[in-house]
């Protein structure tokens, strides 16, 4: 069969991790044939390509060199990048996501932050007071977008999130940044079991999209088993200096 690809070869082509490609197909996500006593994985450059059809493929390579990267915790993280951070106390939840914010507002590059209640107001209060930012100006503009959450099931999340990336996208922007704060978006699901189905399912939408998220753990309201599924849910995690992510 012409046009078939390894796992390797397919992470070059859409531009992400092996990691990825495997997860992705292990959940039917992505078509795969299994060939040989290995049940070695190969795919269609075909499937491959309507997966990636959000136009971000060009020849064999989903990133040109010349793609933007962004800033987060000292880091440069690539387009696409899907992060889990996990702090214990309430000056941690700030520390990477306040100026990761600031960063891309002064930039005017759109926001995204899910947060409500005491949380929300923490991050608004931050970000007024870091310096070059003009807090209402944002807001007002919809450079910064605040959502109590994206939604009560995975499905109606996903479609929040392809609707706001869309729009800002038609706006002619090229990076767009999402911090969530999961205790807050798990208080919307029927389960926590259904909430980290959404962070695997968003995986998918954080590679066909110019986005870096960062999904914010606070240690304080989740069990170890919970904590151990976010890591799992996060493969892009384990490509980067993770302790850079916990505070």
């Amino acid at each position: 069969m012409q046009d078939e690809l390894s796992t390797r070869e397919a992470a070059e082509l859409l531009g992400v991790s092996e990691a990825s490609i495997r997860r992705w197909s292990d959940e039917g996500l992505l078509p795969v044939r299994r060939i040989g006593r290995r049940l070695e994985r190969r795919f269609s450059e075909e499937d491959l390509r309507r997966f990636g059809h959000t136009g971000r493929l060009a020849g064999r390579t989903a990133r040109p060199p010349s793609s933007p990267t962004v800033q987060v915790g000292g880091l440069s993280l690539a387009i696409g990048t899907h992060l889990s951070a996990f702090y214990g106390s309430d000056a941690g939840r700030l520390r990477l996501s306040v100026p990761f914010f600031a960063d891309g507002l002064i930039a005017e590059e759109p926001c995204f932050l899910v947060a409500q209640g005491g949380v929300l107001d923490s991050y608004l209060g931050a970000l007024k007071a870091a310096a070059g930012i003009d807090l209402q100006r944002a807001i007002e503009s919809g450079l910064l977008v605040t959502a109590a959450t994206p939604g009560s099931t995975v499905k109606n999340s996903l479609a929040f999130w392809e609707q706001a990336f869309l729009g800002a996208l038609r706006s002619g922007h090229r990076v767009l940044r999402v911090v969530g704060e999961m205790a807050g978006v798990r208080d919307r699901f029927s389960s926590e079991d259904e909430m980290i189905a959404f962070e695997v399912a968003f995986n998918v939408i954080s590679k066909r999209f110019p986005v870096v998220a960062v999904c914010q753990y606070d240690v304080r309201e989740f069990t170890g088993q919970v904590v151990l599924e976010a890591l799992k849910a996060h493969p892009d995690s384990f490509e980067v200096s993770l302790g850079r992510f916990l505070n």
